[in-house]
């Protein structure tokens, strides 16, 4: 058989740029399972990363097929996953990031679902399952309908278990739009009647629920009266605009003052 010699070989530089790869045939005997779902891919994150790196789609995709074994990675995935198209399997986050040179942190977002905060911590269904103490098929039925249904009790473990913070826990039990609701209607009408349900809903110390509501009115109401004073003009606009904005992002300003408070 002939050989190449030295000198015909390509030569080597760091980044070597592959013919691309075809996806790889999975075979008969292949685990005909889905791939395992990641917590939230941050594709900013990937194409900054791949660019400070000075690497384009190619030597990425080379790198994972010839280090870590995916040989169905071609230039155009990786782009895909740049574009938030699609996102990564587990295997595919591990191999971009190490190469990329970073840890898988840095590639994924902040988890939202409570499947995706399971999947961040790596734990096995069955054992979120037997911590909260339901039927595995019912937990994972409330991780697909994204609808937590569980007691308090559970919602208390689930928490543990998952090492949420409360506006985690909110979020992940299906509370967030009721407490939105809530919240909105504090701020644009009279705080001192939504304490109650708020403080219910959270089950947040009650006094702190007044501080923090009665100065997310104050705050909204002077966007309101900012808006009224500067009528018919650009500051009016300005103003109005920062109310809707302040809507809005009524829960991130909730949570922001809710630990403020809590800090005095």
């Amino acid at each position: 058989m002939h050989r190449r010699s030295a000198h015909e070989r390509q030569p080597q530089h760091p980044y070597p740029q592959p013919h691309p790869a075809p996806y790889a045939d999975p075979g008969p005997y292949s685990d005909p399972q889905p791939p395992a779902p990641t917590p939230p891919f941050n594709a900013p994150a990937a194409r900054q990363l791949r660019i400070a790196l000075g690497m384009g789609p190619e030597h990425v995709a080379y790198g994972m097929r010839s280090s870590y074994g995916l040989p169905y990675v071609t230039p155009d995935m990786v782009a895909a996953w740049e574009h938030g198209a699609v996102a990564p399997t587990n295997p595919e986050l591990t191999a971009l990031a190490g190469v990329l040179w970073c840890s898988t942190n840095e590639l994924t977002g902040t988890p939202r679902t409570l499947r995706e905060h399971r999947m961040a911590q790596g734990i096995a269904a069955e054992d979120i399952a037997r911590a909260v103490g339901l039927e595995l098929s019912a937990y994972l039925g409330m991780e697909e309908t994204e609808e937590w249904r569980g007691t308090d009790r559970q919602s208390a473990a689930l928490a543990d278990v998952l090492d949420l913070s409360l506006p985690d826990l909110i979020t992940v039990t299906g509370r967030e739009a009721k407490l939105t609701d809530l919240l909105r209607s504090a701020v644009t009408t009279r705080w001192k009647a939504y304490v109650r349900p708020t403080a219910k809903l959270l089950a947040l110390d009650r006094h702190l629920l007044e501080d923090v509501l009665q100065e997310m009115h104050a705050d909204y109401q002077g966007l309101v009266a900012a808006t009224l004073t500067w009528a018919n003009g650009t500051a009016a606009t300005d103003s109005g605009d920062t109310g809707r904005d302040y809507l809005d992002r009524i829960v991130d300003h909730f949570w922001s003052l809710v630990q403020r408070t809590a800090a005095y």
